[in-house]
């Protein structure tokens, strides 16, 4: 309580056990939450099951790897060989199951029916589909209070008000749901909330089609979300297309062309660059998102430079292909430690800073890296990552498999991190072209898209923007 008005305030914190809480070492009994059946979700879900710990994945959407499947339609830049996490394969080929070609770079839709969902159908009734988690806590306990706080379960609130224990919390809910603004500065533009924005990859060459072939769109954004997109838009006749990126040339998004480490990422900026220099597409460089309106005669959108310089363009579509960021809400009553600038878990800032790294150079990280001062919550996979566009899908399976070691007490295995990032020999060129003209276009995977560009190698690596890598 307060003793004081405008001076000293002592706060008399209360100590007390309720009916309702878990008696010391029960919460041991409870099962494992684990939030988010996509890959890295469901790659957990794989590591507890060969551990022999109960859990439960709950999953918001309404069917598994539902953030995935709204890129369905686009292929990844990795094949096979680095998208399946080591326990699941194991899991799945006990049951019979048949990996597909190691070499072939599947569409969201393929990694989805091809592997996803049958590792799903593994685990049964673990896999709760419609669950939005809405907040976790710790039993009784609010962020402030700390006797005993170890020994209480954490309460996981769904959408619908239903309440669940559990005595650890896997995080993978990605960042797929909350991306990035349209507006510079990290700022929603002025008038941003009032007319529509589509976010990265919508499909529309597919179910997308009608709304927009034959309009003017505009594509925001520099990573190769914004790439595919345009691409796609580019095979439409009678649509005209315009490209709005920061910076004063595309040249990152191009990559290295015929040289690039992952050859279907260059391949994309090969065909992108011949598109803008034919003037198939027109981009707009220093272009700096301050204020969408909407009218009669379209969307008009436009830009004022950090010098205050003004830009314009009226268009009728808008495609925002700005990235993602985490959204840490749910766990606003937990204890975490986060980077003040990428929104990681601090220790992991360092490894993982697209200012020193790409994907390729990130280095191993585990159990450790993703701790928080909230023993037993781990945030993993792409949300782990904060805003670092660096992320790999191997590198969520290999954080999985030292958190999980950890859970089952393992600390010499959960800390034996090792992490084989595909630098070379990822993919084949004729793979790429044969593929492409099947379905799709090559991008990136698992919540965002390619940005930051890699160090060029012979062949192989991947690299990614707005929340997930090559695969």
């Amino acid at each position: 309580m307060s003793d004081s008005c405008c001076g000293t305030i002592a706060v008399e914190i209360e100590q007390f056990t309720t009916p309702q809480q878990t008696s010391p070492g029960q919460a041991g009994e409870l099962p494992v939450v684990v939030i988010g059946a996509g890959p890295v979700g469901l790659a957990a879900a794989a590591h507890l099951t060969e551990r022999g710990i109960d859990f439960l994945l709950l999953e918001a959407g309404d069917r598994v790897a539902a953030s995935v499947a709204q890129w369905g339609h686009v292929r990844v830049f990795s094949p096979w060989k680095y998208n399946i996490d080591a326990a699941a394969r194991r899991l799945l080929e006990a049951d019979g199951w048949t990996a597909p070609d190691a070499d072939w770079l599947p569409v969201g839709a393929e990694l989805i029916d091809d592997y996803l969902a049958p590792l799903a159908k593994r685990f049964g009734d673990k896999v709760r589909l419609g669950a939005k988690v809405t907040a976790i806590s710790r039993l009784g306990y609010d962020r402030v209070r700390t006797a005993g706080r170890e020994e209480v379960p954490f309460l996981i609130r769904l959408e619908g008000g239903e309440e669940l224990r559990a005595r650890a919390v896997v995080d993978a809910s990605g960042t797929y749901t909350s991306p990035n603004v349209l507006g510079a500065s990290g700022l929603p533009a002025h008038g941003e909330g009032a007319v529509f924005v589509d976010h990265a990859l919508p499909d529309v060459l597919g179910t997308d089609r009608d709304r927009y072939e034959g309009k003017h769109t505009l594509v925001v954004g520099a990573g190769h979300s914004a790439a595919t997109t345009l691409l796609a838009l580019a095979e439409l006749e009678n649509t005209p297309i315009t490209w709005a990126i920061r910076g004063g040339s595309a040249g990152r998004t191009y990559g290295g062309g015929d040289a690039d480490a992952l050859p279907a990422r260059g391949a994309l900026g090969t065909r992108l660059r011949a598109h803008v220099d034919s003037g198939r597409i027109q981009l707009l460089t220093d272009f700096f998102t301050h204020r969408v309106g909407e009218s009669e005669a379209g969307i008009e959108v436009i830009s004022r430079d950090p010098a205050g310089h003004e830009q314009s363009v009226r268009v009728e579509r808008i495609v925002s292909a700005t990235g993602y960021r985490p959204d840490h809400a749910i766990a606003s009553e937990l204890r975490l430690d986060l980077d003040p600038i990428l929104g990681s878990p601090r220790q992991m800032a360092p490894l993982i800073d697209p200012n020193q790294h790409s994907c390729g150079t990130v280095p191993a990280h585990g159990v450790d890296e993703l701790a928080h001062p909230e023993p037993g919550y781990y945030a993993v996979g792409v949300k782990s990552y904060g805003r670092a566009p660096t992320f790999l899908m191997a590198t969520g399976y290999e954080q999985v498999r030292s958190v999980v070691a950890a859970l089952a007490g393992d600390w010499e295995a959960a800390r034996d991190v090792q992490l084989e990032l595909p630098e070379t020999g990822v993919c084949s060129s004729n793979l790429v072209q044969a593929q492409e003209q099947r379905v799709g276009l090559a991008t990136g995977i698992s919540g965002g898209l390619l940005s930051a560009p890699l160090p060029l190698v012979t062949v192989g690596a991947s690299a990614e923007s707005g929340g997930g890598c090559c695969g």
